[in-house]
Formats: structure tokens, sequence, C-alpha cells
């Protein structure tokens, strides 16, 4: 990678991104932010990579969640406690589960930029651009407010850094003590409508009690105290990306400093573009979503662009096709990966292949079908025996009312009391955790159908 240079983006074809009208302006931004400090290293990000190889051979499962898109209105402590509060929960019941440690990577500290299906939008025979994300423009619907604006770029990195802080200190600051984070668990569990999580919870329960019973406390042991924490988002806004991208001594090869893990999206893989371009210069783990348009020809030319060494850990693969609609494509991707000998972790987005318009005129994603797409990708993997290896979920720790079913069932009437997000219906507290039990039951038959193959 050494001919590489951060700024080479620059002579790709680029999508999915704004045209800033004050050149002058953008310039200005850039050059502040290259002044900034980076907000992630390079040792954490070589850290994660390790943990994520670990995942590709079946030996940890990845947890990914977080906004759909960072809001800077809806920025407080209180709402960055929540949604890491809801993934520890998350956490140690797939833990339960998968028998394995849990790879905690946050939608968090970086996700502000949004793809669109259209540059623009009507209201009442009113056509504007799009809403990108707070790190572009604003979602009030005046022509002032969707203006691209360099200066937003700043705000994102100062409440990204804020965002940071916050989730080291909880990371480590005794919060996310093992035997706290399960009392949580249990508060959910005491509800009758979660009666039936509630003999899992109790089976925790007795393996914390085994623990402390033979000296494992977390007074003893700093590890039952704290968490590694990780930060993701995607790699959308190529300006913002380059300025905080810098030069590791250590290896001498470039790091994205936005974020531990970013991610190329299902709009913008052209493998000729200018995102994948930026990316695969980065040594930070890269993902990549998977749609039902991926090809396996596509597939085999991004595997090489992004990870030419075929290093364990570099590449995700985030699978996102819909409920009903794993069977028609991921056999075929997981065949091109297995011709390729390609090392790759296989991850299940079962949020954006399932939205739909409820007749409340919201939109939203029911309960039901995220759940389904995500027990056809673990099918699918046990019958291939590969390693379904993680989930990625957009989700509040907020009492938010945007997607429809789970064990409070919100209803299409429902959608209307809480709905906050700026852009895409995500899951909150309740159906987070409620769907954390039905994977870890996922986990549990890939583990028996494993260990019956060995036993053969």
């Amino acid at each position: 990678m050494t001919s590489w240079q951060k700024s080479d983006w620059r002579n790709k074809p680029r999508v999915q991104m704004p045209d800033y009208t004050d050149q002058a302006a953008l310039a200005a931004a850039e050059q502040q932010l290259r002044q900034y400090p980076p907000l992630v290293f390079a040792g954490e990000a070589r850290a994660l990579r390790q943990q994520l190889a670990a995942v590709s051979r079946g030996e940890a499962f990845l947890l990914q969640g977080g906004d759909c898109a960072e809001s800077f209105k809806e920025f407080s402590a209180d709402n960055i406690r929540d949604t890491f509060k809801v993934m520890l929960q998350m956490a140690m019941v797939l833990t339960y589960g998968a028998k394995v440690p849990v790879v905690k990577v946050g939608r968090m500290a970086g996700q502000f930029a949004k793809p669109r299906s259209a540059p623009t939008e009507t209201q009442n025979g009113v056509e504007l651009p799009s809403y990108r994300g707070d790190i572009i423009n604003e979602l009030d619907f005046t022509p002032e407010a969707r203006i691209p604006n360099p200066q937003k770029m700043l705000q994102a990195y100062t409440q990204a850094a804020a965002t940071l802080n916050l989730l080291r200190a909880f990371s480590k600051g005794g919060f996310a003590d093992i035997h706290q984070v399960h009392s949580w668990t249990l508060g959910f569990t005491e509800s009758q409508k979660a009666s039936a999580y509630r003999e899992m919870a109790n089976r925790i329960s007795d393996a914390l009690d085994f623990m402390e019973a033979a000296g494992l406390t977390s007074e003893k042991n700093a590890e039952l105290s704290s968490v590694d924490f990780y930060t993701s988002h995607e790699a959308l806004l190529l300006e913002y990306e380059e300025a905080l991208c810098r030069l590791d001594s250590t290896s001498g090869t470039y790091v994205a400093g936005s974020g531990h893990m970013v991610w190329i999206g299902d709009r913008t893989r052209q493998p000729d573009g200018a995102h994948v371009e930026f990316c695969r210069g980065v040594q930070n783990p890269i993902g990549l979503k998977c749609g039902p348009t991926t090809t396996a020809e596509d597939l085999k030319v991004l595997m090489e662009k992004l990870n030419p060494n075929n290093e364990a850990g570099r590449l995700t693969l985030i699978a996102r096709f819909g409920a009903g609609a794993v069977g028609d494509h991921l056999p075929r991707l997981i065949k091109t990966v297995n011709e390729e000998g390609a090392n790759v972790v296989w991850t299940c987005d079962a949020m954006h292949g399932n939205t739909i318009k409820a007749s409340s005129g919201y939109k939203t994603r029911p309960f039901e079908s995220v759940l389904r797409e995500v027990q056809e990708f673990f099918a699918i993997h046990r019958s291939e025996n590969t390693v379904p290896g993680g989930v990625h979920f957009e989700m509040t720790g907020q009492d938010v009312t945007e997607c429809t079913g789970g064990v409070r069932a919100v209803t299409d009437e429902n959608l209307s009391d809480r709905y906050h997000t700026a852009c895409d219906p995500r899951l909150n507290a309740s159906q987070s955790l409620e769907l954390a039990f039905l994977v870890a039951e996922e986990l549990s038959q890939t583990n028996k159908t494993r260990a019956a193959r060995l036993a053969v």
C-alpha cells in the first residue's frame, strides 16, 4: 500500500456524497479537521482486527448495533448510556448462548451520514434535496436547511469525541460490571410478557453464582467489571474520513482515525468507486454491505481490493437481503467466498431489507421479519457448515415506538407515540434484548450442530 494516498479517492467516481456550494468553507473545515487529534488510534484498530479474526474462526461472536443516524438534537449522556447498557445486556445473553466471547461494536461516535434512495424529496408539491444526516445538512424541510454545510463536520467531530470519552469511561469505570448488567436483564424477564426468557436468565444467574462461589468476583478480576467496546460507522462522507486519516508510525500504514471499524454501504460498493478506493488503503477492519444485487464477480473483485493479503479479521461481509430472500442470495455468496478461500466474517444485518410503510404512513420494520431473517441466516450457515459470525442491528436504548412487534407488542397505531428517528426505524431496548435471547437460541443450536458433526 506504499503507493496509496488518502486523497486518491478524489480521482474516482463518487456517489451518495454532497456537492458543497462554498468550496472555501469546505477547505477551511477540512483544514481544521486535519489539525484535530484522531478519535481512535491504530493500536485499538489492530486489537479489533485480532478479535474479529477470532470471530471468523467461530471463537468469538460479533454484536454490532446502534443508531441509524446519530442526531445533534438527540445527543445526550443519557442516550449514550442507555444504548450502551442495552448492548451490554445483549452481549451477556449472547455470550451465554454462543459459549464464546462477544465482540461489542457500536454504531456510535461517527454514524452521522446516510445514503438516500433519491437525491431529492417532495412534500406538498415542493421538491428539495434529501436530508443526508446531520453531518451534511438538516432535517427541517426548508431550502436553507437542506444546503450542505461543511461546518457540520466540525460539530460531528466534537460530538463523536464526547461520545467516545463517555463510552471509554463506562467501559472501564465499573458501569459494565457483569453482575450489574445481569440485574438489568433480570428486570426485563420479570415482566409476564417476557417470561419465556426467564429460564435462560435464571441459568445465567446460576452460572454467576457459581463463579462467585469459586472466587471469581469483580473485586478480584477486573475483566468482570470492564469491557472492550469499539465504534463503527459507514465511511460515507469522504472529506471527513480523509481529514481524520493518519499515518501510523508503528506500521507505516494509514489508519482511519474516525472510528475503529468503517464499512462500505450497499449503494457505495462500486469496485472502481471512491469509497472502495479510500477504504482499501486504511488498516482498520472494513465492513462490506452485501445486498441482493451483489454479484459473485463483484464480490471477488471487492475481496481482492479490500483484503489483498487475505488477513483474518480484516473484512466483514454484512449480509442484508430481507426476510424470505436470504436463501436466494446468501448460499451463492458463501460459495464464492469458499471458492476464493477468503477469510471473512459473516454477519447478518436484518434491518435494511425489512423496511415497510405501515398503514399509519410511518416507515417501520416488523420485529417478526427481523427475527425471520436472522433465523434464515443461521439456518443457511448450519447447512453450509460455515460460521455465522455476528448480527448487526439498528437499535436504541430509548423507549421508542418505531419497529412493530416484540413482547410489548408495538402496533401500527402505536408508531406515532414515540417515533423519534431521523431516518430509519430502530429497535427499542425491549425489542433489542428480546432479539438477543432469540439469537442466543440460534447460537445454541449452531453449537449443537457443530458438536454433532465433530462426533461423527
